[in-house]
């Protein structure tokens, strides 16, 4: 039976870096991925260009997760996003901002950054067992025992659970650690899908796939009174619903509002930029400019060409009607859809389908200053197999990353012999 310092569940960016962080401290170290290559969800990140992280403070950072933020803390500021990305350029990988603080390789290749995380593990002399999965485990004298599917057994000091969510079963994050922290004691909160398109009441929506929002706002209201807004950006309307970057990055706080709520109202404000007021008097503008002519024509100027028609049988005005003809009933219909375009928000896709999982191993039972559990001694968590999800943005890459090198860190450390 082989014998290992501390072995790693899960070659993803958190494993990964977990496993590195244990090397560096010169530990003996396996990492045990069930793929036969690393960084397989790595490599779908950022469209395949893997948004690393975000230049954004720390204090934004936290924010982004929500209830879970503070939880977070202690990772974030052991290991920064300046310090991730000082990581990747001391190993010559150049990176470069782009819009809202998101940065990426130069390469634009997750790949290179698969790379830089294979040559480091390397150096440190991890071992690698690839294409290999726990079959069954035994916890006994301070020690894990774990099986793995070609027969062998290796026993480990401590044990790192990176094997991420329940999302994009392709790339194996099946749920296996929700299964062996289960067995372990751990409680986990409900999974559901973060980062997700979302469907609706409407079927109308088949008639817009493909088309792109640009420069709009959207704003989920439930219960009267309570709403969740976005920020300035864009929406794309497919066969089944919406997705686009506004609706992935508010979809993991409308999850769990679905399962209490069967629909959900979402309203597009198509022109952000202008008050009420001031959208009566763009259109009243465009009355004056063209009297003579239909309003379906009229809407060009302010409306995609496929987005006319939907507009306006939901202002219940002829397509074909005059503008000079138009009444002001009418008119405020249309200022009302200009800045209130309703849809009927009935589910998401399968957690499958997500880009992350919203849920995971209880925050209450793991150590946020080491990542240990606090159940099973030697027992660490890292990575999206934690409970709690932010938007876009290289966020939850970064939590990875964090939460990987804090677990390697702790666990490396309390091996003092």
């Amino acid at each position: 039976m082989e014998k290992y310092d501390i072995a790693v569940i899960g070659g993803g960016p958190a494993g990964c870096f977990a496993a590195i962080r244990a090397g560096q401290r010169r530990k003996k170290v396996i990492l045990v991925e069930r793929n036969q290559k690393l960084g397989q969800k790595l490599l779908l990140t950022g469209k395949g260009r893997c948004n690393l992280t975000n230049t954004a403070s720390m204090d934004v950072f936290i924010d982004k997760f929500g209830k879970q933020g503070k939880f977070l803390r202690s990772a974030f500021y052991d290991f920064s996003n300046q310090e991730l990305m000082g990581f990747f350029r001391a190993r010559g990988l150049k990176l470069k901002e782009e819009r809202q603080g998101r940065v990426f390789p130069e390469t634009d290749k997750a790949s290179s950054v698969v790379k830089v995380l294979e040559k480091a593990l390397q150096k440190n002399q991890v071992d690698l067992c690839l294409d290999c999965r726990i079959t069954g485990f035994t916890v006994a004298n301070n020690s894990f025992k774990l099986k793995l599917n070609g027969g062998e057994h290796i026993q480990v000091r401590k044990l790192v659970l990176a094997t991420g969510g329940s999302s994009y079963h392709s790339t194996g994050s099946s749920g296996d650690g929700y299964k062996l922290a289960r067995k372990l004691g751990h409680h986990i909160t409900p999974l559901l899908p973060g980062l997700v398109p979302l469907r609706t009441k409407e079927t109308w929506v088949k008639d817009l796939q493909g088309l792109t929002l640009k420069n709009i706002s959207i704003v989920f209201k439930w219960d009267k009174k309570k709403k969740i807004s976005s920020e300035v950006g864009e929406l794309l309307f497919t066969h089944f619903g919406v997705s686009g970057p506004l609706v992935l990055d508010l979809s993991h706080k409308v999850s769990p509002l679905l399962a209490e709520h069967k629909e959900i109202a979402l309203n597009i404000d198509l022109k952000p930029g202008l008050n009420p007021a001031q959208t009566e008097r763009r259109l009243l503008r465009e009355f004056e400019q063209h009297g003579s002519g239909k309003i379906k024509n009229i809407l060009k100027t302010m409306l995609p060409q496929s987005l006319i028609e939907i507009f306006l049988d939901l202002a219940e005005i002829d397509p074909d009607k005059e503008v000079s003809q138009i009444s002001r009933e009418e008119r405020k219909r249309m200022c009302d859809l200009l800045k209130k375009f309703p849809l009927t928000v009935c589910g998401t896709l399968p957690l499958d389908q997500a880009m992350v999982t919203s849920g995971g191993i209880s925050l209450k039972e793991v150590n946020p200053r080491t990542m240990e559990s606090r159940l099973i001694p030697g027992l660490y968590f890292a990575g999206e197999i934690i409970d709690g999800c932010a938007s876009s943005g290289g966020y939850n890459l970064q939590q990875a990353f964090s939460t990987g090198f804090l677990a390697g860190e702790n666990a490396a450390f309390e091996l003092k012999a």
